[in-house]
């Protein structure tokens, strides 16, 4: 060996003549089967090729894959096994230029067959698998460096290459499943484990992929899964995807998660838990992915989850109502809660992704869920929820309010405006009044975790009357000028709904509870002198709700309303700390634990508590009184004025949509959902001038005007008449702004009956017209003027003004 090898190194031109010369010698010892002198040959070729690095070596490389071919076509193991142990030192050499025409196609073909051994004898079985392993370890360094070599990464090799080392993971943690968990390998294990050995090579095979041939190997990932039914359990599946998340570069994690949906989308009428696996696949991709690069397709991977929640809740609602009687039942019910597996799933990974989104792109992510939520009487939702039915709505509904509360989850504004924008309070706030109690509850939820900024909301879980605030250690910051200008523009939005809130007549313990920390939220984290006396006039007004009841409300839920105000005022009296308004409420409170403990939060929410007959009864010892609490809050130098006049709750626009509701509650509500936000200011002026031949002359408003000079000079000149108009416009929005909301509504109340008055005698010449067009009516809207139209063509009930 000394000899030749010497004889090689000195005369680099003989390599091909000796390759070849061995290759004939060992082509005829393979043949007729002895292994002696093919053992002799092969470390002749290793050592040679190990000695010799010149160019003239590329011809007596030829000649060595051509033997080690010969090996691995060979059915003896051992000669396998010697020929992979010869290929993979020949891998280890790195040559100094490559070979383009060189191909390792019958390399890959074998070895991935090698890897699915079957041999009867266990020992022989898995020497042979291991070698297969080796050898594709092999290829793989030998090709993927070569960036212009890169056959290794064609489909038709991929599909070989990764079922083979995946297959290997497979059967070894089958075995080790039925054991135990398993222990962490050692070095001898490493080497003698082909499902370890075959997760390295997997690792080192995706860590070199890059952006062009990513998905070429991720794709037969889904192929072996799929053919071997590794969804379902999927402990296998997610164990895989958790290798490929972590070896491929965190720039291409994007691709992986959008395989991942592209699979989804195809396999969208597979059996539920099916499903179920490929996602809770994908949320723990997105748990890896979402600390890294997340890539530019945040909204497709909502809207592809968003879809398959849908598509999960029609086949939901399909299964319940072709459901029959006897055994078809029982399936039914099982693929319930096998289509909620894959609802939780979906919702689960919606949160995960969205909580580790940045704070400018889990906004867009709140808007687009919140678009999608179908809220009865509008059509602003993108869902199509035509072959949903109720029960099927109504179940989407709650799926995509948690998966809105989810992603709101831990999310922190600097101011409440970032948080509650107007195109997201808007439809939030129109779904706090859907008829479901369920519904109502997620929504001020998702309220509570936009809201509370400096996590106060723990400290005030469970309704009751809390002896000392103090306590409880609030984290509350200066109102900063944002905060004041939010609750100016939608202070009575708010207070409006939390009011409705509480007269809904299905409501349970937790909505009394949430909508309290609701009120007690507003007060930490928006609360300043105005708002506060808002705040306490809107308890008031529940209290006198409550006692009144003209919503015909059952005794449980007034005497709730009632616990909720008593523990909303203890808390505030205490929160802005003036003694005579803390006095009150725990005398109030202390009268009622004597005389009427069902009017606290501690006893009417107990099990089997007494409830009174009725209301009307009661001394008024037992309520907050409203003098009082003013006399405490003005000696404290608080504007009370205002709590004097009873809070009403307002409709925000004064003429309604044409959109009728699907399933109308009570009046409030339809008002609420048929009305679209329009500022008050739009509608400034309400004239209705009525003129008809029929008034007397002497009442007749003359539209001439004598033809002068000076008539002439002022119609030239309009500079002044501008500066008049500009200024009283000026004037008629500083009042709107900032005038007493109440002030306000009594004008536009005033204006309101003045029109009745006007539109009776419209309706009385329209039910006698006039014998010529001569009464018109001319209806002024801020800048727009309508056309004015013949009295006696209209139809009264066309003119829909509130």
């Amino acid at each position: 060996m000394e000899k030749l090898t010497f004889y090689a190194v000195s005369a680099p031109e003989k390599l091909d003549r000796i390759g070849s010369y061995l290759a004939e010698r060992l082509s005829r010892d393979v043949v007729r089967h002895r292994s002696g002198y093919v053992l002799i040959a092969m470390e002749a070729l290793d050592q040679l090729l190990m000695a010799c690095h010149s160019q003239s070596i590329k011809p007596f490389v030829e000649s060595f894959l051509h033997m080690v071919a010969k090996l691995l076509e060979s059915g003896e193991p051992k000669l396998q096994v010697l020929g992979t142990n010869s290929f993979v030192k020949f891998a280890n050499i790195e040559e100094d230029t490559p070979s383009y025409h060189r191909r390792y196609d019958f390399f890959v073909s074998r070895f991935s067959a090698m890897c699915h051994s079957c041999h009867s004898d266990p020992e022989i079985r898995t020497e042979i698998r291991i070698a297969g392993i080796r050898g594709i370890q092999g290829v793989v360094r030998k090709t993927v460096n070569d960036e212009l070599r890169a056959t290794i990464w064609e489909p038709q090799h991929m599909d070989k290459i990764v079922p083979s080392l995946l297959f290997n993971m497979q059967k070894i943690e089958e075995v080790d499943s039925r054991i135990g968990p398993p222990s962490s390998p050692s070095a001898t294990d490493k080497e003698e484990n082909p499902a370890v050995l075959a997760e390295n090579c997997f690792r080192e095979l995706l860590g070199r992929a890059t952006f062009g041939n990513m998905n070429n190997a991720v794709r037969p990932v889904f192929a072996h899964l799929d053919h071997h039914k590794l969804w379902d359990p999927n402990e296998f599946a997610v164990h895989c995807f958790k290798i490929i998340m972590y070896s491929i570069q965190a720039q291409y994690s994007h691709h992986v998660i959008q395989e991942i949906l592209g699979h989804l989308d195809a396999r969208k009428k597979d059996a539920p838990r099916v499903r179920a696996g490929i996602i809770q696949v994908l949320l723990e991709a997105v748990a890896i992915a979402a600390k890294g690069s997340i890539g530019p397709t945040v909204l497709e991977v909502f809207n592809t989850l968003l879809k398959h929640l849908r598509l999960s809740v029609e086949f939901e609602a399909n299964d319940l109502q072709g459901g029959s009687v006897g055994s078809v039942n029982l399936n039914t019910s099982s693929k319930d809660n096998d289509e909620k597996i894959v609802q939780n799933a979906i919702i689960q990974t919606i949160g995960f992704f969205g909580s580790n989104l940045p704070d400018y792109q889990r906004s867009e992510i709140m808007m687009f869920i919140m678009g999608k939520v179908p809220v009865f009487g509008t059509s602003t939702h993108t869902l199509d929820i035509s072959q949903l039915g109720d029960l099927g709505t109504r179940r989407i509904q709650i799926m995509l309010l948690r998966s809105l509360l989810m992603v709101t989850s831990g999310y922190k504004a600097k101011t409440i405006v970032t948080a509650l924008p107007g195109s997201f309070l808007d439809p939030l706030l129109s779904a706090s009044l859907m008829e479901d109690y369920e519904l109502r509850q997620l929504v001020l939820e998702v309220m509570h975790n936009l809201m509370d900024r400096h996590d106060n909301r723990a400290k005030l879980r469970g309704i009751r009357i809390i002896p000392d605030v103090a306590d409880l250690k609030i984290k509350r910051e200066k109102i900063c000028r944002q905060d004041t200008s939010f609750m100016k523009k939608n202070g009575q939005q708010l207070y409006r709904h939390i009011y409705l809130g509480c007269k809904e007549e299905d409501n349970v313990q937790k909505n009394y509870e949430l909508l309290y920390t609701s009120l007690a939220l507003i007060t930490i984290e928006l609360a300043n002198e105005e708002v506060v006396i808002d705040l306490i006039r809107l308890a008031i007004a529940l209290q006198d709700s409550a006692i009144i009841n003209e919503d015909n409300l059952p005794m449980f839920h007034r005497c709730g309303i009632m616990a909720l105000v008593a523990a909303y005022l203890n808390f505030v009296s205490q929160m802005i700390a003036v003694p005579a308004f803390c006095q009150h409420v725990s005398k109030v409170i202390e009268i009622r634990t004597m005389e009427a403990p069902y009017f606290l939060p501690e006893h009417i929410f107990r099990d089997k508590c007494m409830l009174p007959k009725s209301l009307e009864k009661h001394e008024k010892d037992l309520y907050f009184l409203t003098n009082k609490i003013a006399e405490s809050l003005g000696g404290s130098g608080y504007s009370v004025e205002r709590l004097s006049v009873p809070y009403v709750p307002q409709v925000t626009a004064l003429f309604p949509s044409s959109k009728k509701p699907l399933k109308p509650r009570h009046k409030h509500k339809d008002e609420d959902r048929l009305s679209r936000r329009k500022s008050i200011v739009d509608t400034v002026s309400i004239q209705v001038d009525i003129l008809s031949n029929n008034v007397p002359s002497d009442d007749v408003v003359s539209n001439t005007e004598e033809i002068t000079f000076e008539a002439l000079k002022k119609a030239i000149d309009t500079s002044g008449m501008e500066e008049q108009e500009k200024e009283k416009r000026r004037l008629v929005i500083e009042k709107f702004q900032k005038a007493p909301f109440e002030e306000i509504a009594a004008q536009c109340e005033s204006k309101a009956n003045l029109l009745h008055d006007r539109l009776a005698q419209i309706l009385e010449l329209t039910i006698r017209p006039p014998p010529s067009p001569s009464g018109t009516l001319t209806i002024t809207s801020g800048h727009a003027q309508y056309q004015s139209v013949p009295v006696y063509e209209m139809k009264f009930p066309d003119l829909c003004v509130y």
